[in-house]
C-alpha cells in the first residue's frame, strides 16, 4: 500500500514537475543523430532510473506507478550514507511501457517478436520509469525502502523518437506506435525493445501544448 506521505504530497509533485521556465526540469541527455518530420534518431548518454511494474490499463498503470514512484522519491527511501531520507529531484518524462511476461525485463526484443506483442488494449502490465538526477550513481542513489520500486543502470543507447502533441488514448498510443515500428523497418532498422510512451507534461496541460513521444530502442545506426 501506498503510504499517506504520496497521497498528501502528490498534488504539490504534480505542480513541481512541470512548471516549465521557473524551475529547471532535468531531462535525459542526448544527440540527435538524424531528423525525419515528427521522428527523430537520438542517441542517449547512460541513465539510471527508478520504476515500477504495475497492472491495469494503460491510464491506470500510469496513476499507479506515478504514485509508487512519487512516494520514492519525495522521501520513502534510505540515504546512502545511512543517513535519514532524502528528496530525489523531479526528472521529466514519465515513461510507460507494455510488459512482456515472455519476455525478461533486460533481454533485447527483436524485430520478429514485435508481431507477437499483444494489443496495447489488451496489454495488463505495464513498467512505468522516471530518470533520475545525472548528480547519481547507482551506489550514491537513496535506496527505495518500498520493494515494488527498483533501480537500474541503462547503458548508453539509440532510440528512434516520434514526438506528437494531444490526449492520450490506448487507440492513439497503438497506432503511433505501429507508425514508428513501420518506419523503423523500412529504414532497416534493427528494434531491440518494446515502445515506449513517454509524457513530459501535467493533466491541466492544454492539449496543443502537451508534448509526447513515442521511444523505440534500436540498435547502432
Amino acid at each position: 500500500m501506498m503510504s499517506t506521505r504520496a497521497c498528501s504530497i502528490l498534488p504539490l509533485l504534480l505542480g513541481l514537475l512541470w512548471m516549465g521556465s521557473a524551475m529547471a526540469i532535468e531531462e535525459p541527455k542526448y544527440t540527435v543523430l538524424s531528423n525525419d518530420g515528427s521522428i527523430e534518431v537520438r542517441h542517449y548518454a547512460p541513465l539510471l532510473v527508478a520504476e515500477v511494474l504495475v497492472e491495469g490499463d494503460m491510464d491506470e498503470a500510469s496513476n499507479k506507478g506515478f504514485r509508487l514512484i512519487a512516494d520514492y522519491i519525495f522521501g520513502n527511501n534510505q540515504s546512502a550514507d545511512n543517513a535519514a531520507s532524502s528528496k530525489i529531484a523531479m526528472t521529466a518524462p514519465v515513461t510507460v511501457a507494455p510488459q512482456s511476461s515472455k519476455v525478461s525485463m533486460t533481454a533485447p526484443v527483436t524485430i520478429q517478436a514485435q508481431s507477437a506483442q499483444p494489443d496495447r488494449g489488451n496489454t495488463n502490465t505495464w513498467r512505468v520509469h522516471f530518470v533520475m538526477p545525472s548528480q547519481y550513481t547507482l551506489n550514491t542513489i537513496p535506496k527505495p525502502n518500498n520493494q515494488a520500486v527498483s533501480l537500474r543502470e541503462v547503458p548508453e543507447k539509440y532510440v528512434v523518437v516520434l514526438t506528437y502533441s494531444g490526449f492520450n488514448t490506448s487507440s492513439k498510443v497503438q497506432r503511433l506506435s505501429d507508425e514508428a515500428l513501420a518506419w523503423c523497418k523500412a529504414k532497416g532498422m534493427r528494434i531491440l525493445g518494446l515502445p515506449q510512451l513517454a509524457r513530459y507534461d501535467p493533466p491541466w496541460t492544454l492539449p496543443m501544448f502537451r508534448r509526447n513521444e513515442i521511444m523505440v530502442e534500436i540498435a547502432a545506426p
